[in-house]
């Protein structure tokens, strides 16, 4: 097969990372403790390929690209990076996406800024770029386009965009142009440097596809857009749009069909599915699990993206739909648990309202501790495994904004789930403000950093031992987990001794 236009990415978004979603998070890191070769086999895995180089699944944004481009009519497909010297002498285009090229973006940026080691992913992407095969590629007149969701980090590396011959970065949702530019540039055409696709040019329903191939765990849109208005957040500045079950249904037998087991519904609030606004509706959402559950059968995963924690708790209060959901069809002998990404982000009820006033919607500001809180206890109850995320250096942050947030997690200890503080980076409508870095870290964000580690390590080993990477074949992983998680609770213990911290028994 003849394709003149390739689409990939570096190992560290090129993996099914042991069919753990959760795991890739652990490239967004620099090799602690342990040699980089084995911290990037437990981030990211190579994943298994057909004699062409292509993936049995790929990420979602490149799948989703390569669809619309052969529904265009064009001769792409998405190939791994260690195969992509079979395709040297047709390529006339290369595509590369990324969620975070260069380590910029959240959590990356932070443990960088915090160990001063450049994290996984931003190495294994440089290495694909300075690759022998990228650059013949180049010297023979391959144009080279990059986007997703980080190509905003391009702005930040000239110098590499000029010394690796980078012809187009695409910023925002691309059906609607990527046809045109790439027709641009299988005719030697003259293309611009950088593209935004603002709010007005993203794609309707009808011109999104549904994708050829299986994304990587199974993961299938279900809304584009968020409602709440986080000022910290790029995502609602696009509009909100439904996918149709029908799409749904169809990318589910697309994963089914490539022999993934398990699907992850994808949408930054996934109980907002078929709402008006911030009130989730039951019916839409009953129809949905109950059609993705007629079709994946009952030994398979899934997993919820995102939620927010104010939906959850409307859901439940309103219609103890979260329990419904979880009793009558999530959870069985093979699924014991669902995983989801939460964002927490503040503990002040007056930051809140200045910087994500709609994230407690139906509820006010002044309660987000509370929403907070009774949200973990329903996902608690029901054996939801949130990842939640706390955001540290906002802008107007005050040292009693954070003590706040530290109060809020003290009151979350009692629910199973890991915490993540994440350094602040300007993006959304705060794309404007600084960067918040290491040396603008206090004695209280230490402090609330502190009792996220401690809250992990918590909540870990029980984790693992009762729901997660319970497999055999996954034991080197848990092993390996487990040295990590020892070797981080000695150097903590040292931190906290030399800042006299007191530490819980």
């Amino acid at each position: 097969m003849v394709y003149e236009v390739v689409l990939t990415t570096d190992r560290t978004m090129m993996s099914n990372h042991h069919g753990k979603e959760f795991l890739g998070f652990i490239a967004t890191g620099p090799a602690i403790g342990i040699p980089e070769k084995l911290w990037l086999w437990i981030a990211a895995p190579k994943i298994k390929v057909d004699e062409l180089g292509r993936p049995r699944e790929a990420p979602y944004g490149l799948r989703k690209v390569e669809a619309k481009l052969i529904d265009e009519g064009f001769k792409a497909a998405i190939i791994d990076p260690d195969h992509l010297d079979k395709h040297l002498d047709t390529m006339k285009v290369l595509m590369i996406g990324h969620h975070d090229f260069f380590a910029y973006g959240p959590p990356s940026s932070e443990w960088w800024s915090l160990t001063g080691k450049e994290p996984i992913n931003r190495i294994s992407f440089k290495r694909l770029m300075e690759s022998p095969v990228v650059r013949k590629a180049k010297e023979r007149g391959v144009k080279i386009i990059v986007g997703g969701p980080a190509a905003w980090q391009w702005l930040w590396e000239l110098d590499l965009w000029r010394k690796w011959g980078v012809d187009t970065v695409i910023e925002g949702e691309v059906e609607k142009v990527i046809a045109d530019i790439v027709e641009k540039a299988l005719n030697d055409e003259p293309l611009p440097d950088y593209i935004y696709i603002g709010p007005r040019d993203s794609p309707s329903l009808e011109e999104i596809p549904v994708i050829k191939g299986a994304s990587v765990n199974g993961l299938v849109e279900i809304m584009r857009g968020c409602p709440r208005g986080c000022k910290f957040c790029s995502v609602t500045l696009r509009p909100l749009r439904h996918i149709p079950l029908d799409k749904i249904r169809e990318e589910i037998r697309v994963n089914i069909r490539a022999g993934i087991n398990g699907i992850i519904l994808h949408s930054e609030d996934v109980l907002l599915y078929g709402a008006d606004g911030v009130k989730p509706k039951p019916e839409p959402l009953l129809k949905l699990h109950e059609m993705v559950v007629e079709e994946i059968g009952e030994r398979s995963d899934l997993a919820w993206a995102h939620a927010s924690l104010a939906a959850i708790k409307y859901v439940e209060d309103e219609y103890k739909l979260v329990s419904k959901l979880m009793d009558e069809y999530v959870l069985n002998d093979y699924r014991r648990f669902l995983g989801v990404e939460v964002g927490i982000e503040t503990g002040s009820p007056r930051l809140a309202k200045i910087i994500m006033p709609a994230k407690s919607a139906p509820y006010p500001p002044e309660k987000w501790p509370d929403v907070v809180e009774d949200a973990f206890r329903i996902m608690h109850e029901n054996k939801i495994i949130p990842a939640a995320t706390i955001i540290l250096g906002l802008p107007q942050e005050t040292p009693e904004d954070v003590m706040k947030t530290a109060e809020l997690i003290d009151r979350l200890r009692p629910y199973r789930s890991i915490i993540v503080p994440m350094f602040f980076v300007p993006m959304g409508a705060l794309k404007k403000n600084k960067w918040f870095l290491r040396d603008h870290i206090k004695r209280e964000h230490i402090d609330v950093m502190y009792k996220c580690f401690e809250h992990a390590i918590y909540w870990a080993e029980d984790i693992m031992s009762k729901f997660y990477l319970k497999e055999p074949y996954l034991f080197p992983v848990r092993m390996g987990l487990r040295l990590f998680i020892k070797y981080a609770r000695r150097k903590v213990r040292k931190i906290t001794e030399q800042l006299e911290i007191p530490v819980k028994t």
